[in-house]
């Protein structure tokens, strides 16, 4: 039981956090070793910042 209201609360969080603009780290790195697996991927950091200066500058921001 615990481990299945875990999991929803992952899922909420996530849900959540995209609706507000904010990207999943998570799924960004599965994304560039699955995609890129010779480039290494940024830093939770480095991809906040980078998200985010997307988001308010303008940019795509896509690697695809």
């Amino acid at each position: 039981m615990f481990d299945q209201l875990s999991k929803l609360g992952k899922y909420l969080g996530q849900a959540a956090n995209l609706m507000v603009g904010v990207p999943d780290y998570e799924v960004y790195v599965q994304h560039m070793r699955q995609t890129h697996p010779e480039r290494e991927p940024m830093s939770y950091e480095e991809f906040f910042r980078e998200r985010q200066e997307a988001r308010y500058s303008g940019g795509a921001g896509k690697c695809c």
